[in-house]
């Protein structure tokens, strides 16, 4: 690449590219834009995860150094391919979990960085008022979405990679340093990785270049760029591919002649120019417009835009930064105009944070005027430029901390989404979510019904309201309402998933099971199905088949206790005590206070003849839940194991204290009382049983042995005579009936 002729290098420009770093007025500036811009904020601080952000914080299978490298070579790992934005969630999470303040903290500080950043591009540009336009880029309420809501961390940080590759290649156009240009393009792809809008930066550029030097040349301006263009192709192309593919950015909703387009693109560019310019009832969703060729008033916006563009071109002669201004706007919105599908545009054509980018040139345009204003009145520069700032920044903090606040919460969110688009459907579904997680399923049914009623095939609002009818019981309902939903969408994994849920609760086991397999069908490395699967194949006695699908859920979510309980317990059942004790040990390693876990750990270590640990086991269920029948059933059981009969009476005893009807209790205690020679007792607590479970061979045998102590033989022969009944092949009660008939016949 030559270097330019003396005459088109930047005699003054060198000198401001020296100093548009220098100085102390630009730290004091990138202080306050931090100080203020984190106070702007404020009440986003601990706000709680939104809509998709749990989609955005690293999963747990992507947490390890395994899951980074899929997060950069593993297309599907991740909601969209911006693999540095999921490394920096990756890192954010080894940082501080899930706690929502350093994810928000984060975003604030990027976002005052990018601010910093434009006030020094402009300044390297020698655009009048560039402090200015970083205070109102910081500031302006229309940003608050792309700064509150965690998943917007990569608008954030593309905004910082796309400046600074701008800035770089700002000196690199006026030195020619192929350092600079490597820097640059290093920036650049950096930033594609993080967000693909940012492939409209090389054509922002020739309109800055247009902007400053009044034309264009192939060998000084296009072909450094030509290659930057080609990867932004690429980057939108892959980006678009994905959209349609993976995302679902395809269908009906999606279905819009070219004509229909363009007049989207119209409205478009006039709804964002109104939002900067007054904004007024901004919104998380705003509603989505009816779009047709055949309604003549639609065409006024594209139209519309035909002589504001012929006005900015007949004034270019004055100043050509209108019209730049105007073309930046544009081409930095054309990824989101509706030429191409994104999925968003199944709630609405429009979103503050899609014009994170485009309103710079909006923003810097709106300062120069001030800047150039306040200078032809002859005002001291320093001092107009601070007091400007001040007002300008005092005009906007408010408006942005009420916005901020709408953003603490997802209840807050949604219903504020509501009062200003009452037909949002997506909105009600969410809200519905929010409250369902508070536990209140009643509010969350009302506006998941709501949900569907505004759009009939909302196949994941039945889904959510399925979920909240299986949370209040209704059992059939919460069945009909996931069937409605898969059939509007067949592939819905999730939807499969919860109606296994909802049958296997019900104890419709081998339809659950059906269920289960048609979920991994649609979405193999589905966790919690592979979990439940192996739990219903556990209450089927397919213990195999459990151990098989427990052991891929564990090995897909490492963290995911209940499976290692379940597995524990199919081992268990297998006879396999040492394997179950060490899953249940991983489950409470996981998750400390895991009760039914400890209960579990203490039956294997019973079942290894290890009572004294198992008594400890027992203890700590108790601790954790001091009216669990079932611990004190258990632990009576230890004491028994170790011969300690009168402390096992006294937990059989607490457990009937606390669950009068608990059979099992009854028929160990009675057994407890038989080793002490108790045999009225232990008859009393054999009768009790017999009460609930009169088909109880064993409890007919041993209430007959006690019987027989007892001298009350007839009574006893009949009880033997009804457990063969019922087990005829009972050898222990034909031993026993022998017994007594023979001593019934020495009576006699």
């Amino acid at each position: 690449m030559g270097r330019p002729n003396k005459k088109h290098e930047r005699p003054r420009a060198q000198g401001v590219a020296r100093s548009a770093t220098r100085g102390w007025g630009v730290w004091v500036l990138l202080l306050a834009l931090m100080l203020a811009t984190l106070a702007a904020y404020h009440p986003a601080w601990h706000g709680s995860m939104l809509w998709d952000d749990d989609r955005h914080i690293t999963r747990s299978d992507l947490r390890s150094t395994e899951g980074l490298w899929r997060i950069w070579f593993d297309l599907g790992a991740t909601q969209q391919y911006y693999p540095l934005t999921h490394s920096a969630f990756w890192v954010q999470h080894k940082l501080w979990g899930d706690d929502t303040l350093g994810y928000h903290l984060v975003n604030i500080v990027l976002h005052a960085l990018a601010a910093f950043l434009v006030a020094v591009v402009l300044r390297q540009l020698e655009a009048p008022g560039a402090y200015l336009a970083a205070v109102i880029f910081a500031l302006h309420p229309v940003q608050v979405e792309s700064v509150a809501w965690i998943a917007e961390l990569k608008n954030a940080l593309s905004g910082v990679l796309y400046l600074s590759a701008a800035l770089v290649y700002l000196h690199f156009d006026q030195s020619r340093r192929k350092r600079l240009y490597a820097l640059a393009m290093v920036l650049f792809v950096l930033a594609l990785l993080t967000k693909t809008v940012t492939a409209t930066l090389p054509a922002a550029l020739l309109v800055t270049f247009w902007w400053q030097r009044g034309r264009l040349t192939w060998r000084r301006d296009v072909r450094p760029l030509a290659p930057w263009f080609v990867l932004g192709a690429a980057a939108g192309a892959l980006t678009a591919w994905v959209e349609r593919a993976m995302v679902g950015a395809q269908g009906g909703e999606y279905q819009f002649t070219l004509i229909e387009r363009c007049l989207i693109a119209g409205r478009v560019i006039w709804f964002y120019l109104g939002k900067l310019l007054w904004p007024a009832n901004l919104s998380f969703i705003y509603p989505r417009w009816q779009i047709s060729q055949s309604v003549w008033w639609q065409y006024l916006y594209p139209l519309g835009l035909v002589p504001l563009l012929a006005v900015l071109w007949l004034l270019r002669k004055r100043s050509r930064a209108p019209l730049a201004a105007m073309l930046f706007f544009g081409g930095s919105l054309f990824p989101v105009m509706g030429f191409f599908n994104v999925y968003p545009f199944r709630y609405s054509f429009v979103a503050d944070h899609f014009q994170y980018l485009a309103c710079i040139a909006i923003i810097a345009l709106f300062s120069a005027g001030l800047a150039s204003l306040a200078k032809r009145g002859n005002f001291r520069p320093r001092s107009t430029a601070v007091v400007m700032m001040l007002f300008w920044g005092g005009v906007l903090v408010f408006p942005t901390w009420s916005q901020s606040r709408q953003y603490a919460d997802g209840e807050t969110l949604y219903r504020t989404t509501l009062s200003r688009n009452a037909s949002c459907w997506m909105a009600h579904n969410n809200l519905g979510n929010a409250l369902q997680r508070q536990g209140r399923l009643e509010e969350a049914v009302t506006h998941y019904n709501e949900a569907v009623r505004l759009k009939p095939d909302y196949a994941e609002a039945y889904n959510n309201l399925g979920d909240a009818l299986h949370g209040l019981g209704r059992l059939e309902e919460a069945v009909a309402s996931y069937k409605k939903a898969l059939r509007l969408m067949p592939d819905l994994a999730g939807a499969y998933y919860n109606l296994g849920n909802a049958l296997q609760e019900s104890g419709r086991l081998e339809e659950a099971v059906a269920q289960y397999r048609e979920a991994l069908r649609h979405e193999p490395g589905l966790a919690e199905a592979h979990g439940n699967l192996g739990a219903a194949l556990e209450g089927l006695g397919r213990l195999e088949e459990a151990v098989t699908h427990l052991t891929e859920a564990v090995q897909l979510k490492p963290d995911y206790a209940i499976a290692y309980n379940n597995l524990g317990n199919a081992l268990q059942q297998m006879g396999r005590f040492d394997e179950a004790v060490t899953q249940y040990k991983e489950a409470l390693r996981l998750k400390p206070d895991y009760a039914e876990a400890y209960n579990n750990l203490g039956n294997a270590l019973q079942g290894l003849g290890r009572f004294e640990e198992a008594m400890a086991q027992y203890k700590e269920v108790l601790r954790l839940k001091p009216d669990s029948a079932g611990a004190c059933f258990n632990l009576g059981n230890a004491f028994q194991g170790l011969g300690r009969l009168e402390d096992a009476v006294t937990q059989y005893k607490e457990a009937l204290r606390l669950e009068p009807n608990f059979a099992g209790a009854h028929y160990n205690l009675g057994n407890v009382f038989q080793q002490l020679g108790s045999y009225h007792e232990s008859a009393a607590q054999y009768r009790e049983v017999l009460k609930q479970a009169p088909g109880s061979a064993e409890t007919h045998n041993s209430l007959g042995v006690a019987l027989v102590r007892l001298g009350q033989l007839e009574e006893a022969a009949m009880h033997f005579k009804e457990a063969l009944r019922l087990k005829p092949d009972y050898a222990a009660a034909q031993a026993n009936l022998s017994r007594a008939l023979a001593l019934l016949k020495k009576i006699h």
